[in-house]
């Protein structure tokens, strides 16, 4: 029997697509989504939220010159509404909110543009974003931007976000002032008399599920009545700030989903996108996957649903970049370049010979100084490791100028190639062999630990008994 294809209905206040495995209702013309249909789920969302309030793109902005990083919060609330894309293969839905002098000082000083797509036999859907800031237009601070996710608090009870770290979670009426002690910001609370008790005595915070953005691929939230899988699926870097070790949220109590795109978590001012009065930018944010899975077998384990969940990240990954987002400002991969070469080591201490740059992370980011990926937030970077021998390969790189950074596990410092590297649509540009030298100043008297940006090699010890979370108790990453 052929399978549905998607289609879509255009209501006075709602658009709705649906493919035959899940229905999604959007605002008309805000761009917000209300409803998620799935498996007898009439709704996924926090029915009891306000309709503005269950899945959104936002951001926290501020005129230029503001100090700190409390901003403006605006979940992105578009004007206009447009059918880009509609056949049975596929629909691709666009939001967009225009800015103009007479909003100066009220709204951000950007045209944005979100979209929306569904494909034909696909469980889920896509969301992208393509923010642009004119030449004339006035500075700006840009703190922070994502999707949010806010699920029904009564279905959705038990987090994952990788193999170790996953767990049934809190309810959000468990942290209310009469339920919870609030610790040290406002974040982190004590659980003091939650609905469930076996969550008395435990701390609740949302930044004890962080992660850096190298792993963070997949993660959600599993139902287990009946048996439904929500996860967030991002299958590349290539948008977010800050390089692959920058840490951002991801699932949390609510219970919540975020795909953080930008912010300024754990570096504060520092990796705030300031826009100067003259300065053009434009960024394409996602797509992202939402992907929805459920069981065939009803004697099946839900928490089986992450192992799925995991499967489809890989292809998602491999399926990057996208070939069906229909906008012009997203690069298919013939409109891409790739870079490759090797990388080796040069320390007369360790080896007389060069030594191959095994595991090092290769990456191109905007031109900079030395280790200027880690403050780097207005354009794209793209990351790979090098194979045991040094040797690495960049690929489906935007066409643009770059520099190219790296460090190796193992030795202090960062390499930077100093001459800007320009990769072109379809083509593959071979650097040879790249040698890092690391600085030195005599022969290694004695370490502790490697330098390796990690805490591997040194033991966290667990907190007071008053104040844990039982999920890092006698946790394998205790050590580091």
């Amino acid at each position: 029997m052929p399978s549905q294809g998607v289609k879509l209905y255009v209501q006075d206040k709602h658009v709705v697509l649906d493919n035959g495995i899940l229905q999604v209702t959007i605002s008309n013309p805000d761009g917000i989504l209300t409803a998620i249909q799935y498996n007898g789920i009439d709704n996924l969302l926090a029915v009891e939220n306000q309709e503005a309030d269950r899945g959104y793109w936002d951001l926290v902005w501020n005129l230029a010159g503001s100090k700190g990083t409390k901003g403006k919060f605006d979940r992105i609330e578009a004007t206009s509404f447009e059918v880009i894309v509609e056949n049975e293969d596929q629909v691709e839905l666009s939001f967009t909110r225009t800015w103009n002098p007479s909003l100066e000082g009220k709204v951000v000083p950007l045209n944005i543009e979100k979209r929306f797509i569904m494909l034909r036999n696909s469980s889920g859907f896509y969301t992208y974003a393509i923010y642009e800031h004119l030449k004339e237009w006035p500075a700006f601070n840009l703190d922070r931007f994502r999707v949010a996710f806010k699920l029904r608090k009564d279905k959705f009870h038990y987090m994952a976000m990788a193999d170790n770290r996953q767990r049934y979670m809190p309810l959000p009426d468990d942290r209310l002032p009469y339920r919870s002690q609030t610790l040290a910001y406002p974040e982190a609370v004590l659980l003091v008399d939650p609905m469930e008790t076996e969550f008395r005595g435990e701390v609740d915070d949302k930044y004890q599920y962080s992660c850096e953005n190298k792993d963070n691929r997949v993660h959600g939230w599993i139902c287990n009545d009946p048996p439904v899988g929500f996860w967030q699926i991002t299958p590349s870097d290539e948008f977010r700030s800050a390089g692959p070790h920058k840490q951002n949220l991801t699932s949390h109590v609510g219970p919540t989903t975020l795909a953080v795109m930008h912010s300024v978590h754990y570096s504060g001012e520092d990796l705030i996108l300031k826009f100067g009065s003259n300065e053009a930018w434009k960024k394409v944010f996602g797509p992202i996957f939402i992907y929805l899975n459920s069981l065939s077998d009803a004697g099946g384990n839900p928490l089986s649903l992450w192992e799925d969940a995991k499967q489809q990240m890989r292809i998602e990954v491999q399926d990057w970049p996208y070939t069906f987002p229909a906008s012009q400002d997203f690069p298919q991969s013939h409109q891409r370049g790739n870079v490759s070469g090797r990388l080796l080591v040069k320390d007369r201490y360790v080896c007389k010979d060069y030594i191959p740059a095994n595991g090092a992370y290769v990456g191109l980011a905007p031109p900079g100084d030395v280790g200027s990926w880690q403050s780097e937030v207005k354009g794209y970077q793209f990351w790979t490791r090098a194979d045991e021998d040094g040797y690495f390969c960049i690929n489906n790189i935007w066409t643009g100028d770059y520099n190219l950074y790296a460090w190796v596990p193992g030795f202090i410092g960062d390499y930077k190639y100093d001459v800007i590297i320009t990769p072109s649509a379809g083509y593959d540009i071979f650097m040879g062999d790249l040698v890092y030298e690391p600085p030195r100043d005599g022969p290694t008297l004695w370490e502790i630990g490697v330098p390796d940006r990690t805490a591997a090699e040194f033991y966290v010890p667990d907190p007071s008994p008053m104040f844990v979370n039982r999920l890092y108790v006698n946790h394998p990453d205790s050590w580091g």
